[in-house]
């Protein structure tokens, strides 16, 4: 994969924070950046393919087996 260089305005303390963070996981700091950002769009891509597929769910409608024939009434389901 290719790679390109970025410039980022972040606050001290965080950059600080992450430094430790990728010590603590025996990584860069630069590394512990992309697998940041690598599971935000992972996640983001995840939910709008789930958001499509629910959609086109609720387009097509669920499968019931009825044929299109419906064996009840109203009052037969709230039978008491």
């Amino acid at each position: 994969m290719q790679r390109q260089n970025i410039t980022l305005s972040l606050p001290r303390e965080l950059i600080k924070r992450a430094k430790i963070a990728a010590i603590r996981r025996d990584t860069s700091l630069s590394n512990l950046m992309r697998q940041a950002l690598e599971a935000v769009v992972e996640k983001e891509e995840s939910y709008e393919s789930a958001m499509k597929r629910h959609l086109q769910i609720l387009e097509e409608g669920l499968d019931l087996k009825l044929k299109g024939q419906i064996s009840w009434t109203r009052e037969e389901l709230h039978e008491r």
